[in-house]
């Protein structure tokens, strides 16, 4: 067999022993060889690559699940933090705080949350003790929820709050639409005190089943 012949066998077959060759046949050898080791075909290259796709598709899909299911967690929580503030000033004041958009705000209607927002600065107001979306309360006044800066909207806070933001940059939806005291005539609501939700980023469009209604994927104190 030829120099040339074995020098072909050596390099296809038996890259991973190539040390092994270089050091058998010399100076001459090596150079070739060592350029052998380090090539990669075009299959090897295509098959890596689309092992690193792969895995980084499954990598960013979990972080995506991972940073919802924590938004979801955390409006969770701020709507329940919300709701206890509410009765507490209920407590004080004999009637859940009211207003003509939060009587007719309704959440088995409206489904987009730009228009919550109007209800959404009156509850702020409320329960910091602000007037007009004043990031400091009144002098005097009883703050019965300290709000976290990341809660309003807009997040400069040399500017009057506009809305309570939820975890998904939406407002908050608040309405006593269906409160006998705060609403003498009652109309349609989930509650007969106060109405208390996030709808979770999901489109303001009516979800086919299953769910049965959007409202089942929102995040509510119903």
């Amino acid at each position: 067999m030829t120099k040339q012949g074995i020098r072909y066998i050596a390099t296809s077959l038996h890259r991973i022993d190539c040390s092994t060759f270089q050091r058998r046949n010399g100076p001459p050898w090596r150079s070739h060889l060592a350029i052998g080791c380090r090539a990669f075909t075009l299959i090897e290259l295509i098959v890596v690559f689309g092992l690193i796709i792969v895995l980084s598709g499954l990598v960013l899909s979990t972080v995506g699940y991972a940073r919802k299911k924590g938004a979801r967690v955390r409006a969770e929580t701020e709507i329940a933090a919300m709701a206890a503030a509410l009765e507490n000033y209920k407590a004080d004041n004999g009637i859940y705080p009211a207003s003509s958009d939060t009587n007719n705000l309704n959440a088995q209607t409206s489904f987009n949350p730009s228009a919550y927002q109007a209800a959404s600065l009156y509850l702020y107001n409320a329960l910091f003790g602000a007037t007009a979306g004043s990031r400091a309360p009144n002098t005097g006044a009883r703050s019965y929820f300290v709000f976290k800066a990341n809660m309003l909207f807009p997040p400069d806070q040399s500017q009057p709050v506009q809305y309570i933001q939820d975890p998904f940059g939406n407002s908050y939806g608040y309405s006593t639409i269906d409160n006998p005291v705060a609403n003498p005539s009652p109309t349609p609501g989930f509650n007969p005190t106060f109405d208390l939700w996030s709808t979770a980023g999901v489109a303001p469009s009516p979800t086919p089943t299953p769910p049965a209604t959007q409202q089942d994927l929102w995040i509510k104190n119903w």
